[in-house]
C-alpha cells in the first residue's frame, strides 16, 4: 500500500469503528465521536501523503485543512466541518464536565467525518 492508501485504511476504520460503537447493543457514545475526530485527521493526511507532504505529528483539524488547502484552496470548504470536529480529539475522553454527549451528536460527527473523508478520496481519486 501507498503511505496514503495506509491513512485512507485507517480513516476508514476510525468511522467504521464509530458507526459499530455508536449502534451497539452498549453504545459507547464517548469513544465513537474520539473517532470520528480521528478519522478526519487521518483523512486530511492522506491528501497529504498523496501530495508528498511531511504529515506533521499534529492532531488539529483546522491546521491540517489549512495545509490541504494551500495545495488546494477546494479544501477551505472544509473549514467549518473542522471546526465542529476538532474538539473531539479530547473532549469526553477524559472525566472534565460532560462523561457522554448526546447520540444525536455523534450521528451529526459521524456525517460530518464522513462528508470530509468522501471530499479526500475524491480529490484523490480525480
Amino acid at each position: 500500500m501507498k503511505p496514503h492508501e495506509e491513512w485512507l485504511f485507517k480513516a476508514e476504520n476510525d468511522l467504521s469503528s464509530a458507526d459499530l460503537l455508536v449502534n451497539s447493543s452498549r453504545p459507547l457514545f464517548d469513544i465513537a465521536i474520539y473517532h470520528t475526530q480521528q478519522c478526519a485527521e487521518k483523512a486530511l493526511k492522506a491528501f497529504l501523503a498523496y501530495k508528498e507532504c511531511d504529515i506533521e505529528k499534529i492532531h488539529n483539524l483546522i491546521m491540517l485543512t489549512t495545509l490541504c488547502a494551500e495545495i488546494d484552496n477546494s479544501f477551505n470548504s472544509l473549514k467549518e466541518d473542522a471546526v465542529y470536529l476538532n474538539p473531539y480529539s479530547t473532549l469526553y475522553r477524559y472525566p472534565d464536565g460532560d462523561l457522554m454527549p448526546p447520540r444525536a451528536e455523534v450521528i451529526k460527527a459521524i456525517a460530518v467525518a464522513d462528508r470530509i473523508l468522501d471530499f479526500v478520496k475524491i480529490k484523490i481519486n480525480s
